[in-house]
């Protein structure tokens, strides 16, 4: 979050308030109908408890670090974007363990999991504290006091947070590797529908209140890549690294990556034809 928070301004905040429909949208896309359509997804597949509770949290963490990469790739509205990035981020501190524990609580295998770990979300509000909004500040003060200095820096951080990041897929699938070769086909399944899910939540939720175009792919992408990074720390501190868990959370980080760049290179060849439907 870091090396995102030095490309972020004041301003991106600020725009909620200029400019509030498309980000609020977004935000709604985020928070409230991606966790209900996930618990949805739940009762119609049955996963097993642990996968279930992975789906459950993926969709309570906030959008991912290259949502506005593929924005901009895919002639969405970047601003948009970066502004929907910085305010779930922020939100994220209480809306993250909300979700998490009202969706978890609804179904009852996810629920015997969170009392058996006496789950305090006390500690994981401090731990997304830990791990988010303290980067988040720190970057944007250092981009206000040396702009200088943290444009030179960004692209660096950006390239050691991806190879962290890919550490922690890794590391992921390599300590549930058995778990994940015996359900390697209904992992892949089940992260295509929920990420797919998400993707048109996302751009619907905009089309509906007659968003332009280029607001519905951003609050598309803003939706559909989700921080499966903050996922997998919260499963490993939190849940063991719980298999079902921490599959789910690692194997999202690869696929997500795979839909946004493929989504996002086809629409970057469509060209921002509105239509009024």
């Amino acid at each position: 979050m870091f090396g995102v928070a030095l490309e972020l301004k004041v301003e991106n905040f600020r725009r909620i308030f200029k400019t509030p429909v498309p980000i609020l949208t977004g935000l709604v896309a985020q928070f409230i109908l991606l966790p209900a359509g996930t618990f949805l997804l739940i009762l119609l597949i049955q996963p097993t408890a642990s996968v279930a509770l992975g789906m459950i949290l993926i969709s309570a963490c906030p959008g991912g670090n290259v949502s506005n990469f593929f924005s901009m790739m895919s002639k969405g509205n970047v601003a948009l974007s970066v502004s929907i990035t910085a305010i779930s981020t922020a939100l994220c501190i209480f809306m993250t363990p909300f979700n998490l524990a009202l969706w978890s609580n609804f179904y009852a295998p996810t629920r015997a999991i969170l009392q058996e770990v006496n789950l305090e979300m006390s500690n994981v509000v401090i731990t997304i504290f830990m791990v988010l909004l303290i980067p988040l500040i720190l970057g944007m003060l250092l981009s206000a006091k040396r702009p200088d200095l943290s444009s030179k820096i960004s692209g660096h951080i950006r390239k050691m947070s991806l190879v962290i990041f890919g550490a922690f897929v890794l590391g992921a699938l390599a300590a549930n590797f058995d778990i994940f070769l015996h359900h390697i086909a209904a992992v892949i399944l089940l992260v295509t529908l929920h990420n797919g899910m998400a993707l048109l939540i996302g751009y619907f939720s905009a089309k509906s209140i007659r968003l332009p175009l280029a607001d519905r792919r951003s609050i598309s992408i803003e939706t559909g890549i989700q921080n499966s990074g903050l996922g997998l720390i919260l499963i490993f501190d939190f849940f063991q690294g719980l298999g079902g868990m921490a599959i789910v959370a690692a194997w999202w980080g690869i696929w997500h990556l795979t839909s946004g760049l493929m989504l996002s290179w086809y629409w970057s060849k469509k060209e921002l034809v509105e239509d009024l439907a």
